[in-house]
């Protein structure tokens, strides 16, 4: 089939409150006025907002990739992450200097009924959808109908923190760099329960303040979920529906879609896996996570992927120009938990929180980045700007393992020195993986294959 004239399903209208409540308009649309943000001065002006035009630091001359680094070798290496039961199947997405260097499945879509995983299969994308609501919200931004210190209340008169203060402080931006001011995860296990969204929204009014909001970072699901409302009111139309016209559609992104019903109508997708003591589980995809779709409703294959990468590179200024990728991806407030485990300990110096992104000092290169993780699926993405690099990796089995290959190819691509992050045949002895041949390497023998040596979250 072809995948340009290929119907997407309808999807679920209802976005949130604003189902039920009607917006205010706001008096005025006016951009933001455009001021520094850092990671240096994003903790010590606690309510900063971004600027909604930065303009973009000149850049004379983007690197390569370093000497030897091989993109064959690492498709290699992912293929190895699916042999003995490691993984059932992973998708992964390599673009630089403007460039698809690879959009490729491997492994299966389902350990019950085997289909070969290939650069059109959908995975759920959980956290990484994140990425999508700032850039939605951007989007708006630059058509000044919204500003990025607006206040949700203006888009959602029926929201409610548990002080007034609060209530009246919090805006986008705060939404999203989760700086609303709640505990960490706010009624993440009542969603796992299947409480309905709109319940959720309402209880947030009678939950206790961290701080109030922009002051600190605590991450969230339901609270910036928010931001479909917002979008909602801003727009005139449902946050799925915005998302599709105004990014799936123009990127070319043509496999992604957004719930439950996006995916299971795919013409191919992979679906979940859980470890039993036999193995691998194929399950059903759980709606849990589906109903909060800014935070983590959109499905997407490696081709999507390349795609996504390729804009937030910068090769899209059509559809995202560079002054909104600036602000998308800087930091407006530190994250120094983020730094703590696996490889983000050995290479991390410092850790942000942006729109939807994170920001991460690896080993003294700027990393843009963000994780995912629901029941039977993980995802990363890492934007490197000074390589021109763009890596998407997506699997459906709840392993850790492969969330090593991230660090492999960011090591590779900036010519760090070689660590062992993932347990398969890397041959880090000796110069095969800089190899211009690019020869696949060997299943090494006697490794466990259960071995985590990263995690995805």
């Amino acid at each position: 089939m072809n995948q340009n004239s290929r119907r997407r399903p309808i999807r679920s209208a209802a976005t949130g409150l604003l189902g039920m409540l009607m917006p205010i308009a706001m008096s005025s649309t006016a951009q933001t006025p455009a001021f520094p943000v850092n990671i240096e001065n994003a903790a010590a002006i606690p309510h900063t907002q971004p600027a909604a035009y930065r303009a973009t630091a000149a850049n004379p001359q983007v690197l390569p990739p370093a000497q030897g680094f091989n993109v064959a070798a690492i498709e290699s290496m992912a293929q190895q992450l699916t042999y003995g039961e490691r993984v059932p199947g992973m998708a992964v997405a390599i673009v630089q200097g403007g460039r698809v260097l690879s959009a490729r499945g491997y492994g299966v879509t389902d350990v019950n009924n085997p289909q070969m995983v290939d650069a059109h299969t959908v995975f759920r994308l959980a956290s990484l959808s994140k990425a999508f609501a700032g850039t939605m919200a951007g989007l708006l931004v630059n058509d000044g109908t919204l500003r990025w210190d607006s206040k949700v209340t203006d888009y959602v008169p029926g929201f409610q923190l548990s002080t007034p203060e609060a209530t009246e402080r919090l805006t986008v931006a705060d939404l999203l760099s989760h700086r609303v001011g709640l505990p960490y995860n706010a009624y993440d296990r009542d969603v796992e329960a299947n409480a309905e969204y709109y319940t959720l929204t309402h209880k947030l009014a009678s939950t206790s303040l961290k701080c109030l909001p922009g002051d600190c970072y605590a991450y969230q699901n339901v609270a910036f979920s928010l931001i479909g409302d917002v979008v909602y009111a801003a727009s005139g139309s449902f946050y799925e529906q915005s998302v599709e016209r105004r990014l799936f559609k123009p990127l070319g992104m043509d496999d992604a879609s957004l719930g439950l019903a996006g995916i299971q109508a795919s013409s191919r997708w992979a679906r979940p896996h859980v470890r039993s003591r036999n193995g691998w589980v194929s399950l059903n995809p759980k709606p849990t996570y589906y109903r909060l779709a800014p935070a983590a409703g959109v499905n997407a294959s490696a081709s999507d992927m390349a795609q996504w990468l390729l804009a937030h590179t910068g090769h899209r200024p059509d559809v995202l120009p560079a002054p909104l990728l600036a602000t998308l991806h800087s930091t407006l407030i530190n994250t120094p938990g983020e730094m703590r485990s696996g490889w983000r300990r050995e290479r991390l110096h410092s850790a942000g929180y942006a729109l939807g992104w994170r920001n991460f000092d690896y080993a003294g290169h700027e990393v843009v980045f963000h994780a995912g993780a629901v029941q039977g699926y993980r995802g990363l993405v890492a934007l490197v700007p000074e390589r021109d690099l763009g890596i998407a990796i997506m699997w459906n089995g709840e392993s850790s393992l492969p969330s090593g290959l991230l660090p492999t190819i960011l090591d590779q691509a900036m010519g760090l020195p070689t660590q062992r992050w993932l347990d398969v045949d890397t041959d880090f002895g000796s110069d095969s993986l800089m190899a211009e041949d690019g020869a696949p390497a060997t299943k090494r023998k006697g490794v466990s294959s259960n071995r985590a040596v990263a995690s995805p979250r």
